[in-house]
């Protein structure tokens, strides 16, 4: 057979269909980075946004996505005259996310920040999409729940955090019992080095500078208190199916090993890189192939030394809030996580201190009695207590 008659009698791979849940956002727009250095490997089915409009449409009209959805529905008459003659079919409010979510697309980039995003993840999930899990909040706020969907539904989850996204390319799925213990590593965050006098002064703006990673507000202020670290021991217990007390954190200031994996014969297997979100986004886009990014690459020599430290906990103690949920069990980490993030819009807004953050999370929790989740309706209930009880804790701090 010639190469011209194998051309023809081997069909070229279709383009993998996809969808980005949460287009606007950091991970979002490192994803759709990557999307466009091979764009005749990809078909991009659906787009979404919370409230950024501007940027939602310029995408749309580059990527021509078939659907796109915007959160809020203010943004919907704006929207849909951007997208004016385009062809695009344009969907707003939550209904209008979920309904992207549905599309009928191989992999679902779940990267909306927060517990909005679980009820579009959870209809990927249910339609049997690969889903790259960008948005913890899910497996804190209903892990069980997600991972027992996602068996149900024949349904892959990869996950794009970087620490998790590390343990998932060393963790040997096929000999569980054989993994002794997983280690998250922590930069740290801009406040590793500061005591507690310089803590309880700092402004929202020093709490979204991270030293080491791009990323969204919300989340550089849960890096900065170290909850982000919190919530991940949570999201490993559920992916990776470890107690709570199989899983460590340690301080790496350089953020160059992005988690280990400890087994029985004395083994400890790590993922390293540079920080860029670019690589875990490829991983999850590729699987189980890979592909090539822009990242820079790693130099060992130039870099010199890697250092490591245990978090102390009197100065962040989210970790130990986080653990508490964990053991807890049932609906403990929902509230956790309803209140820290009602506590985290209130420090960027300037009504709490940076250190108030964690009391009003300890605060909540120790308010409300936790129960067993029956379903996704207790989730949101609970949810919005804890949310309801966090608001009024702010209130009598702000002093309003």
């Amino acid at each position: 057979m010639t190469t011209e008659e194998r051309a023809i009698a081997i069909p070229a791979e279709a383009p993998k269909s996809v969808t980005i849940l949460g287009s606007t956002g950091s991970v979002g727009c490192q994803t759709i980075d990557l999307l466009q250095r091979e764009p005749e490997r990809y078909r991009i089915v659906a787009l979404t946004a919370n409230r950024n409009v501007e940027e939602l449409s310029r995408q749309a009209r580059a990527l021509r996505p078939e659907f796109v959805a915007i959160a809020d529905c203010e943004f919907y008459d704006e929207l849909k005259a951007n997208l004016s003659g385009s062809g695009i079919v344009v969907g707003a409010g939550p209904s209008g996310i979920v309904e992207a979510a549905d599309a009928n697309a191989e992999w679902v980039m779940a990267a909306i920040v927060g517990a909005a995003g679980l009820k579009p993840t959870l209809q990927a999930v249910r339609r049997g999409a690969t889903v790259a899990l960008a948005n913890k909040e899910c497996l804190v706020c209903a892990g069980e729940l997600l991972m027992s969907e996602m068996e149900r539904c024949g349904s892959t989850l990869l996950p794009v955090d970087s620490e998790h996204n590390a343990i998932y390319q060393v963790f040997d799925f096929e000999r569980v019992e054989a993994v002794e213990k997983l280690t998250l590593t922590a930069s740290g965050g801009p406040f590793r080095l500061f005591n507690m006098e310089e803590m309880r002064s700092v402004t929202p703006d020093q709490a979204v500078a991270h030293p080491n990673w791009k990323m969204g507000a919300k989340i550089s202020v849960d890096s900065a208190t170290m909850m982000n670290k919190g919530l991940e021991v949570i999201e490993a217990h559920h992916i990776f199916s470890m107690p709570e007390e199989c899983i460590d954190v340690v301080v790496h200031p350089q953020s160059v090993i992005h988690s280990m994996v400890a087994y029985v014969d004395g083994s400890v297997l790590a993922q390293l890189g540079t920080p860029d979100m670019r690589t875990p986004i490829a991983y999850t886009l590729a699987w189980p192939s890979r592909i090539a990014t822009p990242s820079e690459r790693l130099d060992l020599g130039m870099i010199g030394r890697l250092d490591f430290e245990t978090p102390d906990p009197e100065r962040f103690p989210a970790l130990r809030l986080t653990r508490e949920a964990l053991r807890a069990g049932g609906s403990a980490s929902t509230v956790l996580n309803a209140a820290n993030e009602i506590a985290v819009a209130a420090f960027l807004a300037e009504r709490i201190g940076f250190l108030e953050i964690a009391s009003v999370v300890e605060e909540t929790m120790a308010a409300i009695n936790y129960g067993r989740l029956a379903g996704l309706d207790d989730v949101f209930l609970l949810d919005d207590k804890a949310r309801q009880v966090s608001g009024e804790i702010v209130d009598k701090l702000a002093g309003s």
